[in-house]
């Protein structure tokens, strides 16, 4: 039998358009797929919720590998160390990998590559998990976008440029040998000890098939209004892609593809299919501010927020964090999190507003509590978009922008939403739902707002005053 070729697996778990894979199968030669975990070299391991969703990914991916008869071989532990021990047992002659765009990834990768090289082994990276690749998109003067409208713009003026996807490889031949141990998922210990996931696990299909029946059953439902309903939290009308996108599950290239080809078969409005589309620009523009500033999970991309005199209060990060604010549009998406390792996005924004601008705690705390409880929290949008809320990251939200967590619950009908989450104050009128302290009836078991909104906007305007330009 030909030498094998190892396929690296990070965060590409699927069989169709997977680069790597596919070049590594063609001509049938055997593969041995494997994945690494491999947390000291990270430069933080992965969140709770996210190694929820690796664990049932990869039980997922270890089916569909065997369905054609590979098996996927599971390792903990140094990266380049089990590299070359699986290249001694199996004798491969060469590791594929798809790219990632994280600065310890990179450092990582192209240490592995050098090493590997020098045995004069057959190693290969391709692009796999962005529609471009950071280093491609400049401005006039050849620097990097720090804002996300010429940014598209720039990408989509050279979208021809996207390839075409590549099909599941035919025929995949076994690498391993049947004496290699090809590794027990559990032994990562990915799943919680206070099985607090149950609840999360009615809420996805984590499989490849999985992603694009979600993907078609979006196409289907809410494709066509995207634009206006994606801000209703109470309805199904946002895709919920982000966390098979976040694991590699889909590939964006996938979905650029499956978009154009729907929409050219369905009446689909072109503002509903540009907006949806550029929801898939803004995760690259995550991944080119990510490339560019790669301290940012850290450092405000704005210098004037370094110094930025935020509140330290744990009673009050708890609140935020359990959903007991005594705001209901606020609880409500605290406690759809913890429920469901994701949160509608429009909520998301508002969340974030409560806690940097009302309670004046930085946007670090709150892009490490979705880290922990997102199962897409993704290095580049979890980190980006924190940045965005707290008016300190490129193409931010202005400082004055202060979402009202009362008229916000009016604003994008969110009463339904409301009363799923935030049960005890279920039986409150409409008029009274997103300020129930204001009822006739007020509910007893449920807290008074943790500051008032008026109070709260005047203390940020004030203290986000002092980073403007003098």
């Amino acid at each position: 039998m030909t030498d094998p070729i190892i396929v690296w697996l990070r965060h590409d778990l699927r069989l169709r358009d997977n680069p790597a894979l596919y070049h590594a199968a063609y001509n049938k030669t055997p593969i041995i797929p494997v994945f690494i975990y491999d947390p000291e070299a990270m430069d933080r391991d992965y969140g709770g919720a996210q190694k929820w969703w690796l664990h049932h990914a990869l039980h997922a991916l270890r089916k569909d590998f065997k369905d054609h008869g590979v098996d996927l071989v599971v390792r903990q532990g140094d990266s380049l160390e089990i590299l070359n021990t699986l290249i001694s047992e199996t004798n491969a002659k060469g590791v594929y990998w798809n790219r990632s765009y994280e600065a310890w990834s990179i450092d990582r990768d192209a240490h592995i590559k050098e090493v590997l090289k020098d045995r004069d082994l057959d190693v290969q990276s391709f692009k796999a998990n962005v529609l471009f690749e950071p280093w491609t998109v400049k401005n006039g003067s050849g620097d990097p976008y720090r804002v996300f409208t010429p940014f598209w713009k720039a990408c989509r003026a050279q979208e021809e440029a996207i390839e075409d996807e590549l099909p599941v490889p035919n025929s995949m031949v076994n690498g391993a040998p049947s004496s290699l141990n090809i590794g027990d998922i559990s032994d990562f210990d990915f799943l919680p000890d206070i099985r607090w996931d149950k609840k999360m696990a009615d809420h996805w299909d984590i499989s490849e098939n999985g992603a694009w029946e979600r993907m078609h059953t979006f196409f289907k439902d809410a494709l066509g209004g995207y634009k206006d309903d994606r801000n209703i939290p109470s309805r199904d009308t946002t895709s919920r892609l982000s966390p098979y996108l976040r694991w590699g599950i889909i590939s964006p290239r996938s979905i650029w593809h499956a978009t154009h080809d729907y929409c050219s078969n369905h009446d689909v409005p072109q503002k509903d299919k540009d907006h949806f589309l550029s929801e898939v620009g803004w995760r690259e523009f995550s991944f080119h501010l990510l490339y560019y500033n790669p301290n940012m999970k850290d450092d405000p991309l704005q210098d004037k927020f370094k110094n930025f005199p935020w509140d330290q209060d744990s009673g009050v990060l708890k609140r935020w964090q359990k959903g007991q604010t005594g705001y209901p549009m606020i609880d409500a998406g605290m406690r759809q999190l913890w429920q469901t390792g994701w949160m509608h996005n429009r909520i998301r924004m508002i969340v974030g507003s409560l806690l940097v601008k009302h309670l004046l705690h930085s946007w670090i705390e709150g892009e490490q509590w979705f880290w922990d409880c997102l199962v897409d929290a993704c290095p580049a949008n979890n980190t980006a978009g924190w940045q965005w809320i707290g008016g300190c990251g490129a193409d931010a939200a202005p400082y004055f922008r202060i979402f009202n967590p009362i008229t916000q619950g009016d604003k994008f009908d969110a009463y339904d939403y409301v009363r799923q989450y935030v049960p005890e104050i279920a039986h409150i009128e409409d008029k009274y739902l997103f300020e129930p302290w204001e009822s006739p009836n007020p509910p007893a078991n449920y807290p008074a707002p943790i500051i008032d909104h008026k109070e709260g906007r005047e203390k940020a305007l004030a203290a986000f005053e002092t980073t403007k330009e003098k």
